[in-house]
């Protein structure tokens, strides 16, 4: 009987409203709003080459250390100008396709990332989030309690390593500047992501060239790079706390469902208010992954003026950080468990 009681109530709570409804809910907040987003853009990048041209400034006539001080807040401006990116990608930002591309693909040099390539890869993720079946597309790799038991012990070691919050947090952000430098061709890189890629290899270069010649190496080795990395291993624990949580929710192929795993597989992180000013409201990701199509500056509006939205599974700087933990999915209790948690099988 409490096994049954447990069973509906989890299947309740996993439920979601029926799709007009939700729809209807968050019609009003889907659609750029140019003004804005430009005030957005401006202001923070003024603000990014102020903290920069700082930065240096303290690095030439007083210490590095005092230089790195400022790192932080160059690294918070970069993560919100990557969200300007993502937001590009989703149509969400600027009205206008070619200007949004553009600004894709300036912001995606500023942040190293190749704006097609991550536009595909990251429409393939938001299809898929939560399908056990489909898992991949851009994902914290995952695996099953069952599929970890079953790996050799070499298997079990290379995924212990990739799941480590030093290799997440540390080797993150190296990947990331790297790996997004070459794409070979896939399901997801076709002609025009293949380009994107050089394309922003080109810009990157040109930059990096520009900014060495006028401003001196300091300014891409001691200021750009520290405050890069700082913004890429916030985006790979933001990225990872979005999704990868105990309540999560994964499924099957068929049992998959949109709504339901934009609800209930997408978190919402509560940050201190500038955190979220930095992070640009990414957040709150079960309202973004249920209608992508709301730009950044309405996301809070929207979930606090919608009392359905306001379900999703909470996580806070302290559960977050406690999250890296979170490893295997177990299938037979239905939440993300630590590798301390798992028993091997008896004979």
């Amino acid at each position: 009987m409490h096994a049954e009681s447990t069973h509906e109530a989890t299947a309740e709570r996993r439920s979601a409203p029926p799709a007009a409804e939700w729809r209807a809910a968050v019609a009003p907040y889907i659609g750029p709003d140019a003004g804005r987003a430009i005030t957005q853009l401006v202001s923070t990048l003024l603000l990014l080459a102020l903290s920069l041209g700082l930065e240096l400034w303290l690095l030439n006539h007083h210490s590095v250390w005092l230089s790195l001080a400022l790192a932080p807040i160059s690294g918070g401006l970069l993560v919100r100008t990557f969200i300007f990116m993502h937001d590009c990608a989703h149509g969400s930002f600027l009205p206008w396709r070619r200007a949004s591309e553009i600004v894709g693909y300036v912001t995606g040099v500023l942040t190293l990332t190749p704006f097609a390539q991550w536009r595909r890869d990251h429409a393939l993720h938001h299809a898929s989030s939560g399908d056990l079946e489909r898992r991949g597309h851009g994902d914290v790799p995952t695996l099953t309690v069952r599929e970890y038991l079953a790996r050799s012990p070499r298997g079990r070691l290379v995924y212990r390593t990739i799941r480590h919050p030093a290799s997440l947090l540390l080797g993150g952000p190296i990947h990331l500047m790297f790996s997004q430098r070459f794409r070979p061709r896939g399901m997801a890189t076709g002609a025009p992501q293949v380009a994107s890629v050089w394309a922003t290899n080109a810009g990157i270069l040109v930059l990096g060239t520009a900014l060495v010649l006028f401003l001196g190496w300091e300014m891409v080795a001691l200021v750009y790079l520290p405050a890069y990395y700082l913004a890429a291993m916030a985006g790979v624990w933001l990225f990872y706390v979005q999704h990868q949580f105990e309540d999560a929710y994964w499924e099957s192929g068929a049992e998959w469902d949109y709504a339901t795993a934009a609800l209930h597989g997408s978190s919402h992180l509560v940050l201190p208010r500038v955190l979220q000013w930095f992070t640009g409201s990414i957040g709150l990701h079960h309202v973004h992954h249920l209608a992508p199509r709301i730009p950044n500056y309405r996301l809070q509006r929207c979930h606090d003026s919608t009392p359905l939205l306001q379900i999703a599974p909470v996580v806070t700087l302290r559960s977050g950080v406690a999250a890296l933990r979170l490893t295997l999915w177990d299938e037979e209790q239905r939440r993300m468990v630590r590798f301390d948690e798992v028993a091997e099988p008896t004979a």
